[in-house]
C-alpha cells in the first residue's frame, strides 16, 4: 500500500514541478528576457528526477508483483499465456 501512496505523491510533485518551470517560462519571456533562465533549468533537473524516481517505483513494483493489472484485455488471455520456464527451445 505504500508504494501506491509513493507514486501518487510523486506524480502530484511532478505535475507542480511542470506549471512550476511553465511559470518560470512565462515570466522570463514576458521580461524579455530570452536567455535561459536558471529558475527553469532547476526546475527541469527536478522534473526528470521525480520521472525517474516515479518510473523506477514503478518497475518495482511491477516486478515485486505489488503492482499488476486488473484489465479485461488481460484476463481472457491469462490462460494462453505460457511461463517461460515451460516453454521448449
Amino acid at each position: 500500500m505504500w508504494l501506491k501512496v509513493v507514486i501518487v505523491l510523486l506524480f502530484i510533485a511532478l505535475t507542480i514541478s511542470l506549471f512550476t518551470s511553465l511559470s518560470f517560462l512565462i515570466k522570463d519571456q514576458a521580461a524579455g528576457n530570452n536567455d535561459n533562465s536558471r529558475k527553469t533549468w532547476n526546475a527541469l533537473t527536478v522534473r526528470v528526477v521525480l520521472a525517474a524516481l516515479l518510473v523506477s517505483l514503478l518497475f518495482y513494483g511491477i516486478f515485486t508483483g505489488q503492482l499488476g493489472s486488473n484489465a479485461p484485455w488481460d484476463a481472457r488471455y491469462k490462460d494462453k499465456i505460457i511461463p517461460a520456464a515451460e516453454q521448449t527451445p
